[in-house]
């Protein structure tokens, strides 16, 4: 088998120089669309749902909200367990599903769970949580001096959140640390039973009056101008005010008569610019209190287009001043530095490796040229190799690419050439063809048991499942299509390059 592929290559070489710049070509192609991550996501496809019932304790929240969560996501096809956590206003479940099914088709089906089957009460509802295993992707802190946590947190919600939600592949962003800016209305019993009106009254005033309202349309001439009220409280230049101006009741009744004199907010409450309660703080190097963001990539996203836009957001919003003046954003974790480290590790160990090639190809042939063309399988094996990735839809990182040995995928391609050269030496008979056939033809069985061996060596690894399989199976792949590759070349090009430029 081995001896017929060398003769093809030999009486058609013209083809097998086609094929390996097609090969090249499409391996430039697939290059520029691999997806590369620093490692492989070690988590099963997780669904995680959240439900915040605002001050109930745990044990409210396991009661009525955990547990029926729970009862109602059972079940679910290829659901193999379900984890859970009840804290103070926050039930979390997590849902793992089995290796190999589809994450978006178990997310509606939880979706679909949690709208049809699970019924909260007082109305509570039911969320995804966007956050997965290896989504974490870039992290920051606000910083400006003269500007408090309200200010930073303020800017973060409302300014940085929907800035970074605009980029391609951002599923969400979330900040920890500061204080969420509230008005607190502080109501004295004592002063409401004076003035004769309730909690209630109060707190249905305050809502009735923070809301606009529209109306229709007033016609003068040939114009017509819409009208409506703007009541939203905490839009004007004078929020404190707005709050205290509000109308409670038109006074107190007095013999069973209104007096007229309306009771506001401001004389039964008191007032105040405040912050919603803290339940921890976020502490940065020497900075005990600061505002962080953390960017989340979605389930399946590519890190690498992901980072690009995540830095030409950034650049955007510091050239166009997005933030209030003196206010920056302070990076201190990026996934595109430890991206650019798996890269130039690769390289390294590429380049590494084909020097070393050469150079012990040179010492014992003694011959540049036989070691260059022997050398110039490694690139073209990886070539093989980050195809069949990107045909496969996976990703490239230091466990399939870094710990590749790329003396095994040249193994059969040293092989091939040693026995050429000894052939094409000056104790070989008969033609150039003849020589590198009957070279071919003498290792042929030797390396064809060679590389079974080795596969039988990687099978294990192909037969891995959950957090192993995650790990360990895309350095297998690569393996096989990498060995693939060499041993190809090794049957084709290899014999044609030789014959063109080893001198007998």
């Amino acid at each position: 088998m081995v001896q017929r592929v060398v003769a093809f290559a030999l009486k058609f070489p013209a083809i097998i120089i086609l094929v390996t710049l097609l090969v090249v070509f499409g391996g430039i192609v697939a290059a520029s669309e691999l997806d590369i991550e620093a490692y492989p996501n070690p988590c099963p496809p997780l669904v995680e749902t959240l439900v915040q019932p605002m001050g109930w304790s745990a044990e409210e929240v396991e009661r009525y909200v955990t547990i029926p969560m729970e009862v109602g996501l059972s079940g679910m096809p290829g659901l193999t367990y379900i984890r859970s956590q009840s804290l103070f206003s926050l039930s979390d479940v997590k849902c793992y599903f089995a290796w190999g099914t589809d994450y978006w088709a178990d997310r509606q089906e939880v979706i679909n769970r949690m709208t049809t089957w699970i019924n909260l009460p007082n109305g509570l509802n039911s969320q995804i949580s966007p956050w997965n295993a290896i989504g974490e992707v870039f992290r920051y802190t606000l910083q400006g001096k003269g500007y408090s946590l309200t200010d930073l947190k303020t800017a973060e919600d409302w300014i940085m959140e929907r800035q970074w939600r605009q980029v391609q592949g951002i599923i969400d962003v979330t900040s920890y640390g500061g204080t969420t800016k509230q008005y607190h209305v502080d109501v004295d019993p004592y002063r409401l039973r004076g003035h004769g009106v309730t909690l209630t009254q109060t707190i249905t005033a305050l809502q009735n009056a923070n809301q606009n309202v529209g109306g229709q349309r007033l016609s003068i001439g040939e114009q017509s101008y819409d009208i409506r009220g703007i009541g939203l409280l905490g839009y004007s230049e004078t929020p404190l005010t707005d709050i205290n101006d509000v109308v409670v009741s038109q006074g107190p009744m007095v013999n069973g008569l209104n007096t007229g004199t309306p009771v506001r907010v401001r004389d039964v409450a008191d007032v105040a610019v405040g912050y919603a309660p803290r339940l921890g703080m976020v502490g940065h190097d020497d900075d005990d209190d600061v505002v962080q963001g953390i960017v989340l990539m979605k389930y399946g996203g590519q890190a690498v287009p992901t980072l690009k836009g995540i830095q030409q957001k950034l650049k955007f919003i510091q050239d166009n001043n997005v933030l209030p003046p003196g206010m920056k954003i302070a990076p201190y974790y990026d996934r595109g530095s430890l991206t650019n480290l798996t890269i130039h590790t690769v390289r390294e160990n590429a380049l590494i490796g084909i020097a070393l090639v050469f150079i012990v190809l040179v010492l014992f042939l003694s011959d540049v040229r036989a070691a260059i063309i022997t050398a110039l399988n490694i690139p073209l094996a990886l070539t093989v190799a980050i195809i069949g990735l990107v045909s496969f839809g996976q990703s490239a990182n230091l466990l399939s690419l870094g710990a590749v040995d790329f003396g095994i995928i040249v193994d059969s391609t040293i092989i091939m050439m040693e026995n050429i050269f000894r052939r094409l030496g000056p104790s070989g008979k008969g033609t150039m063809i003849e020589r590198v056939l009957n070279g071919a033809r003498e290792v042929g069985q030797p390396m064809t048991y060679s590389t079974v061996i080795i596969g039988f060596a990687f099978l294990p690894l192909f037969t891995l499942v959950g957090v192993p399989g995650a790990i360990f199976a895309p350095m297998a792949r690569t393996y096989a299509m990498g060995i693939t590759g060499g041993i190809l070349f090794a049957m084709t090009l290899t014999p044609v390059l030789a014959s063109k430029f080893v001198s007998a």
